[in-house]
């Protein structure tokens, strides 16, 4: 599995300083999406529906919404 792009702007593009530590997404060689954002599983767990769930190997991240917002372009339909 590798990088294939990234979905949206870069973090430069979107007012970070160094334009390195900042949320961003990519689309990955299999199709699938990696996330890069802030970890907030044990705060945000208790708040998810009663039909949503996580596996122990997956984390709750959160992306800014300008960071999905200018990746939304981006984003295959289908």
């Amino acid at each position: 599995m590798k990088i294939v792009r990234r979905i949206g702007v870069p973090p430069s593009a979107r007012g970070s300083a160094s334009g390195a530590n900042c949320p961003d997404l990519f689309e990955l060689s299999d199709g699938n999406f990696a996330v890069i954002g802030t970890e907030a599983t044990e705060v945000l767990e208790k708040e998810l529906p009663a039909d949503a769930s996580r596996a122990d190997y997956e984390r709750i991240v959160i992306v800014s919404r300008e960071t999905l917002i200018r990746a939304k372009a981006d984003i295959p339909d289908a």
